[in-house]
């Protein structure tokens, strides 16, 4: 009997770690069915010979709970061969929510994450209260890919202690408490994948306080997580406060103090966020030693990286280096990258920007770095000779010139990447190769008009893995998907084998290619982000059906809402 679908004659790269093989795959409904030599043929035949053939990657770390009610491919990360994404981290949730709370909800989002309050107002239903009627409520959109949450301290205590939650020295009362475990406990025994929370001292408010969960005490996320214990289930994520003036260590000890405490106490494994700074550049290997102590004692800890910096992306459809001179801050006034483009055309204009911007000291143009050639596309690997400085220096001119003439040689498409976290690539390529880290922290559908890290899946693959032969490509491949899948108790997702579900990448790897970043406006209310397509993925399945042929939608939107269940690691 034919199968559904059978991708033949691929390289079967199977999440696993084990080493690639020819293999056919057959796919019946939205579950695999066989893994080798598959007599039969199908309804719809992919010819994979040449290509490799993997589970569909699984981001942990996105903010797309806003974003997939009016995008329900999650773009830009389908188009890197993500099929199943974990949203609600850093404890900014959109549940638990009391009606009159939404407001506050959408402008904490919009403060935290960068993705416009208007769009959340008008794009969501806004049809719950509880996370579990949160849940439900995505299950209802139509969804191109797999998505599934974890319930923020922010919103839980919120809804608990109302404008109290955010005062530093709040301690909440036995009944307030209670409510927030009350919360906790809904949202797990109806699916969430886990409870975050955001310790940071970047993430505030509108009026510039701290989020609520910043200052609570660790009794206080002890006895949450407990709830995570009681009922055997669930991630507890956490955006450490490792943020401060001076040396990091003590901030660190005291971190990993409670974070092994609510790991050993609760049974729970914990992820928290971990990237590297020049200004402190001991903390990353402080912190994966205390990690290392902190399992060695029965937690179950797992830091999470990113493949490449976190970094902010200026074009002059968006924000510039120089936007600090009067003369920048009234181009920005400008609506559209084609009136901003016109101002530079004027010479009388263009030469005010310029004078301007060389009058005042700038920041060093040697850690921005230029990308403006569609053939190469998007490298983020910090190479010396395309920091803005030195192009510039190399032209005979002003780094503030530099920009302006690669704007207008570009017509406006050139991008300027300024990493400011994880800008050292020895640093990264230490972490990708510690087995202690995961990889995570792309940000999806976060800070929509300041960066784009959500294409890492295509960076890592291309840059660390084909290009710098960091790992065996079984063993990159096992990062994106059954590391993630695994981390997070998605039993059935990141592995290629008979049962699981049918979630697939086809990936011509020579031909695997990362173009420039675009702004585009295609948010609710004309909003504008970043986007960044791939190339070299020739099909991508979700749940057993052809969801992307050749990054291009086929109308399919077969995706679900991911939901925990007990505990099987």
């Amino acid at each position: 009997m034919a199968h559904d679908i059978v991708i033949r004659g691929g390289t079967v790269i199977d999440g696993t770690g084990t080493a690639p093989r020819l293999a056919d795959v057959a796919i019946d409904g939205d579950r695999i069915t066989e893994v080798g030599n598959v007599a039969d043929d199908g309804d719809r035949t992919i010819d994979a010979a040449g290509r490799l053939v993997t589970p569909g990657f699984v981001d942990i770390h996105t903010h797309l709970d806003a974003q997939i009610w009016w995008d329900p491919l999650g773009t830009s990360s389908c188009w890197h061969g993500v099929t199943s994404v974990v949203m609600g981290n850093c404890g900014v949730t959109f549940a638990p929510c009391k009606p009159d709370d939404r407001d506050y909800l959408a402008e904490m989002m919009e403060s935290v994450e960068d993705i416009p309050a208007e769009a959340i107002r008008t794009g969501l239903s806004w049809d719950w209260e509880t996370f579990g009627e949160y849940l439900d409520e995505v299950g209802r959109q139509d969804l191109g890919l797999n998505v599934g949450g974890m319930v923020g301290h922010c919103a839980v205590r919120y809804h608990a202690m109302g404008e109290r939650s955010l005062d530093s020295d709040a301690t909440p009362t036995d009944t307030e408490l209670d409510t927030m475990r009350a919360s906790v406990a809904e949202a797990m025994a109806a699916g969430a994948l886990g409870f975050s929370t955001s310790r940071t001292l970047r993430h505030t408010v509108p009026d510039g306080r701290e989020v609520p969960g910043t200052w609570a005490d660790d009794d206080e996320l002890i006895a949450l997580a407990a709830v995570m214990g009681d009922q055997g289930r669930g991630v507890f994520e956490a955006a450490p406060r490792f943020d401060g003036e001076g040396t990091s260590r003590p901030r660190l000890e005291s971190e990993m103090r409670w974070i092994r405490e609510v790991s050993r106490s609760s049974g729970r494994p914990l992820t928290f966020n971990l990237t590297h700074t020049y200004e402190n550049a001991d903390h990353t290997w402080d912190a994966l030693e205390l990690v290392k102590a902190a399992n060695a004692d029965g937690a179950d800890v797992w830091p999470q990286t990113t493949s490449r910096g976190i970094g902010v992306l200026f074009t002059i459809s968006t924000m510039t280096p120089f936007d600090g001179n009067p003369s920048w801050q009234r181009l920005k006034e400008q609506p559209t990258r084609e009136a901003r483009m016109a101002v530079l055309s004027d010479p009388v204009a263009r030469a005010e920007l310029v004078s301007e911007a060389d009058a005042h000291l700038g920041p060093d143009f040697a850690k921005f770095f230029v990308n403006d050639d569609p053939d190469v596309g998007a490298r983020y690997d910090c190479d010396p000779t395309r920091s803005l400085a030195r192009v510039a220096a190399d032209r005979g001119v002003s780094p503030a010139q530099c920009f302006v003439d690669l704007c207008l040689e570009t017509d406006g498409r050139v991008i300027v990447y300024w990493p400011i976290l994880n800008q050292d690539l020895d640093a990264i390529a230490d972490m990708l190769a510690d087995d202690n880290v995961v990889l995570g922290l792309a940000d999806a559908g976060a800070h929509v008009g300041q960066i784009l890290d959500a294409s890492q899946p295509t960076f890592f693959l291309t840059y660390w893995i084909r290009e710098q032969e960091l790992l065996p490509v079984e063993r990159a491949i096992q990062r994106l998907t059954g590391d993630g899948a695994r981390l997070f108790g998605l039993t059935d997702r990141g592995e290629l084998r008979p049962g699981a579900m049918a979630d697939v990448n086809v990936i011509d790897w020579d031909g695997l290619h990362l173009p420039l970043p675009e702004f585009v406006h295609d948010f609710p209310q004309g909003a504008g982000r970043f986007v960044q397509r791939a190339q070299g993925y020739d099909a991508t399945l979700v749940n057993g059906r052809v969801v992307l042929d050749h990054g291009e939608h086929t109308g399919e939107l077969p995706g679900t809402v991911l939901r925990s269940g007990p505990d099987t690691r």
